[in-house]
């Protein structure tokens, strides 16, 4: 049996027991329905060496090798992850086109006793419904972006907020990137496709009747690009600004960038890049700051010799909606709290 999906919100919103997606795990990797287990039916070198077969020696000879490799793999997940299933587990199972792969796998599990059903058109289907809602149909949220100046603790308090029952995004976290030329995390971004899948389940989630408080951001973080009408919403989005002295935030800087600066070297590569933005004396002052271990005076000195000019820049040539301002006194932890009621209050007027 095969089912479609005619929307996003269907797709999200099914009512079977497991997704498995039998893609390829580099496949899977890239995007995937969220949720999704991945069992594949080929493996990556499998599925090269069938593709190889294909081209090289006949289509016969790679379809009769292909499904020998199938029928194996699928009897190692019946014998493995699947085992504890009863007889009324329901999966709903995906391959690229909804083809082979899945019609293949569903089968075999369909004789087991299983109520295996297929995805019409499998992940292309699923693609094109994420690529709709993000960058045909406009986005129905009422945003409200947290603004501030860098080390203003916007993302902190973004957390502290969505704690308090306020309604946020937090695309930073999407993207798993800080979203600054310090902001690289450990293990990397997701992929374009695979954020975009966690944005629009997200999305889909948020009461669009709600305001929703999002960082404020450029149209890309690291290597990930905003998706078209969510960055159009945030461009005409009002805000809610977050000021604090220029020592608060480069004491909430070294906090939040201990990690960073426990590996000098890494930091220093790091900067390099702003030679051609700055200039090597600027940069050459940050390595001395840096190699003499003085963190809180290489974030006062980034502050004000990059990051506060670019953003005054940017706000000479935006225009804005401003609904409030919130000064933070400390951003410790103790500080953050006092901030986030005070966001919570103006919030709740709104």
């Amino acid at each position: 049996m095969k089912r479609s999906f005619d929307t996003l919100d269907a797709i999200l919103a099914h009512d079977f027991d497991t997704v498995i997606d039998v893609r390829s795990p580099a496949e899977f990797a890239e995007d995937h329905v969220p949720g999704a287990i991945n069992l594949p039916a080929l493996t990556n070198d499998q599925r090269a060496e069938v593709g190889t077969i294909y081209t090289q020696v006949s289509a016969f000879t790679a379809r009769k090798l292909g499904a020998a490799m199938v029928a194996r793999n699928v009897a190692d997940y019946v014998d493995g992850p699947l085992n504890g299933f009863d007889g009324a587990w329901r999966p709903l199972v995906y391959c690229w086109r909804g083809g082979q792969r899945s019609g293949s796998v569903a089968t075999i599990l369909q004789q087991i006793g299983w109520r295996a059903e297929v995805v019409t058109g499998g992940y292309q289907s699923y693609r094109r419904l994420v690529h709709q809602s993000l960058y045909d149909d406009p986005v129905r949220h009422r945003l409200i972006l947290l603004d501030g100046y860098t080390g203003t603790a916007k993302t902190a308090l973004l957390h502290l907020l969505a704690a308090r029952g306020v309604q946020t995004l937090d695309l930073e976290g999407l993207a798993a990137h800080r979203g600054s030329l310090l902001g690289r995390v450990e293990g990397g971004q997701p992929a374009q496709k695979g954020f975009e899948s966690a944005l629009a389940a997200r999305l889909a989630r948020l009461d669009p009747d709600r305001p929703t408080i999002v960082e404020a951001e450029s149209s890309k973080i690291g290597r990930i690009v905003l998706p078209k009408q969510l960055w159009l919403n945030m461009t005409q989005a009002p805000r809610i600004e977050v000021t604090a002295t220029l020592p608060v935030r480069a004491a909430f800087l070294t906090e939040a960038y201990r990690d960073i600066i426990a590996d000098p070297a890494r930091l220093r590569d790091r900067l390099q890049p702003l030679r051609n933005i700055r200039g090597h004396a600027v940069v050459d002052g940050w390595e001395a700051l840096l190699a003499a271990g003085d963190f809180p005076a290489l974030a006062t000195a980034l502050m004000d010799q990059h990051y506060d000019a670019a953003y005054a820049r940017s706000r000479k040539t935006e225009t804005r909606d401003w609904l409030g301002q919130v000064h933070a006194d400390a951003l410790d932890p103790a500080g953050r709290e006092v901030v986030a009621d005070q966001l919570a209050d103006l919030i709740a007027t709104l």
